[in-house]
């Protein structure tokens, strides 16, 4: 219509907008060349310390950047970036692939909260993956701003260049005089020089531009960070007391219900109820758990979404959307323990695998929450909510990684075999070199059956250089090379074969 203003389908980004923006300084792009440099030197062969290395110059440019613009160190941005460290540290400890694909995942989401800042829901989400639309913007900031330097940033930057140039000449030639003039030098040398094959250059040049652009991003957003906090949330519209309570007042009777159930099957008196069941003490406790954890995501929804249009136009009706809330959360505690334990009866009658031990994991992480919920719905302001949950979030995701989930799942199904005599090596052939030190103790065919898969990985990946080997791998093939578990046929069967392995089956000795 004439006169009608044209729409703005990002307006909604403008009260964010950073007050300013610093330039890129010279120093600061300098960071994330090296970084670009460091990233396709040691990432194509894989991840481990050297992922803490790229870190580190990546870091150095956000700090110098940081600091170019006035920003000062507060408490959270040094709580976010010790986390996101810690996340960094599970790939130079262990080598299982779905806790070091979350820890550094994770580890990048932090460090985009740690320079964003945030303290409401909306600052602290859209700061968790705020780094990824900064990529490209961040190759522009710093060409402009190099541009606009002029010959100021070539005079600084140009002469670190050509040194840098001349000193891998130099090192390149008398390194490879003392690697020709001595065994051993040649040996060290080979281990910290990766080896130059020119098929790979694609994936180095493609890595090079993911570490530049990173480490770009972050300096980016260090220079003047969007304030996401100032983000326009609508707030849901308030529904009636009677539309919106009534649903709640059903769901909390149902919790309630199955509350009462458990309480009874728990203290020994609801022998009956196992009787219409049909089923055994130990199995009634097993069966069902993945049904109840998604009760609980579902709880969490439900919690989010009435939460959002819970009337709130007096006294009485907050207090009221209080009371149904936290008597909901407290209710889906008693299902999140419910499943805790049927997973421990589940564990001890099947043996613990990787899948077990992470939805556990997810399950005790949702149980903090509820907590956080409860604690949030008893105090008089909950500011504080959204930091403590994803703060909850780093720590279970860092406590998962550190542990070593391969190791343990090993360590359990082998004090359960040095205990009964049973073993489901199912569920540990899969299992990556984290698990070796504690499959290493079963014997015979046992051990055998139970390494061979990760042997022959190992033995076809061949040779790691040290900054993409993690600690758990080393160890490892340290193992393997001291005591081969090379599979010997006889009677044309193989060690699997010899114990049992067969489909569905538990194996005793």
């Amino acid at each position: 219509m004439p006169g009608t203003p044209a729409p703005q389908p990002f307006a909604w980004l403008r009260p964010s907008d950073p007050d300013k923006k610093a330039p890129a300084a010279g120093r600061t792009v300098l960071a994330a060349v090296l970084a670009g440099l460091l990233t396709s030197w040691l990432l194509i062969d894989g991840l481990g310390v050297n992922l803490l290395l790229c870190a580190a110059f990546t870091a150095a440019g956000a700090g110098i950047a940081a600091r170019a613009a006035g920003r000062r160190l507060r408490v959270w941005t040094v709580v976010w970036s010790a986390m996101a460290l810690a996340l960094l540290a599970v790939p130079a400890l262990y080598e299982a692939g779905r806790p070091v694909l979350l820890s550094t995942v994770l580890a990048l989401g932090l460090a985009s909260l740690a320079l964003h800042g945030g303290r409401r829901w909306s600052g602290v989400l859209l700061a968790l993956p705020g780094v990824l639309w900064q990529l490209v913007p961040a190759l522009v900031w710093a060409r402009a701003s190099l541009r606009a330097r002029g010959g100021n940033s070539r005079a600084r930057v140009v002469p670190v260049l050509k040194g840098v140039v001349v000193a891998a000449v130099l090192l390149a030639v008398f390194g490879a005089l003392f690697a020709s003039a001595d065994a051993a030098m040649a040996d060290v040398l080979g281990s910290l020089v990766p080896s130059l094959d020119f098929g790979r250059l694609p994936a180095r040049v493609a890595l090079f531009v993911l570490g530049l652009a990173t480490a770009l991003g972050f300096a980016h957003i260090a220079a003047g960070p969007r304030r996401w906090d100032r983000t326009r949330v609508r707030p849901g519209r308030a529904r009636g007391r009677t539309e919106w309570a009534l649903p709640l007042v059903a769901l909390n009777l149902m919790f309630g219900a199955f509350a009462v159930v458990q309480g009874v099957v728990v203290l020994g008196g609801g022998e009956s109820v196992l009787e219409r069941t049909g089923m055994s003490r130990s199995e009634y406790a097993r069966q069902g758990f993945w049904q109840l954890l998604v009760v609980t995501v579902l709880a969490l929804v439900v919690v989010a979404v009435a939460k959002r249009w819970a009337p709130r136009g007096t006294g009485t009706d907050r207090r009221l959307a209080r009371l149904l809330l936290v008597a909901l959360c407290l209710l889906t505690l008693v299902v999140v323990a419910s499943a805790l334990g049927r997973m421990r009866f589940y564990v001890d009658a099947s043996g613990l695998t990787t899948l077990r031990l992470w939805v556990l994991a997810v399950e005790l992480w949702l149980g903090v929450v509820f907590l956080l919920l409860v604690a949030a719905g008893l105090t008089p302001s909950a500011g504080w909510l959204p930091r403590a949950v994803v703060l909850s979030a780093a720590l279970a995701a860092a406590g998962y990684g550190l542990i070593g989930p391969d190791a343990l799942v090993a360590e359990h199904n082998v004090a359960r075999f040095e205990r009964t005599g049973q073993i489901d090596l199912r569920n540990v052939r899969g299992l990556s070199p984290d698990a070796v030190p504690a499959l290493d103790r079963l014997p015979g065919d046992y051990r055998t059956c139970a390494l061979n898969v990760v042997a022959a990985d190992l033995a076809q990946d061949g040779p790691t250089p040290w900054y993409a080997t993690s600690l758990a791998g080393a160890r490892a093939r340290d193992i393997l090379a001291d005591r081969p578990a090379a599979d010997r046929l006889s009677d044309g069967k193989s060690a699997c074969d010899r114990v049992g392995l067969r489909p569905g089956r538990t194996f005793g000795g």
